[in-house]
């Protein structure tokens, strides 16, 4: 059984930064492809960023480019969001999602995922 946890998340002021967690229970991410993904209420679904399986590339949303940063921790089975120069308009429940096949670089077909971590920005 694929088990997703977030972590994280908090309340941070504009321009402020945060890291979210992303650990597996039960299966080894690093075979997985990992993206993130973010809902606000009244909002759609927005794919953050991806990262491929086993050293695969990394995607990102034009929304976040240049502030956003996706890792992976193979060691400690663990995939991380680096946010950074963070808006009012990134507050959001975050997720970590597994991804199928081909859909990483859409940032799309996420298949399993947890309850996510609330970011909110705001002063």
């Amino acid at each position: 059984q694929v088990l997703l946890v977030e972590s994280g998340g908090g309340l941070v002021q504009p321009g402020g930064s945060l890291r979210l967690s992303c650990s597996g229970s039960g299966f080894t991410l690093d075979d997985y492809d990992i993206a993130w993904f973010r809902q606000a209420p009244g909002k759609e679904r927005e794919g953050i960023s991806c990262i491929g399986a086993n050293g695969g590339n990394a995607y990102i949303a034009e929304s976040v480019k240049g502030r956003f940063v996706i890792s992976r921790d193979t060691v400690k089975n663990m995939v991380y969001l680096q946010m950074n120069s963070l808006k009012p308009e990134d507050t959001a429940t975050y997720h970590c999602a597994t991804v199928a096949p081909l859909h990483c670089p859409y940032l799309k077909g996420f298949a399993s995922w947890g309850q996510g971590t609330q970011v909110t920005v705001s002063s």
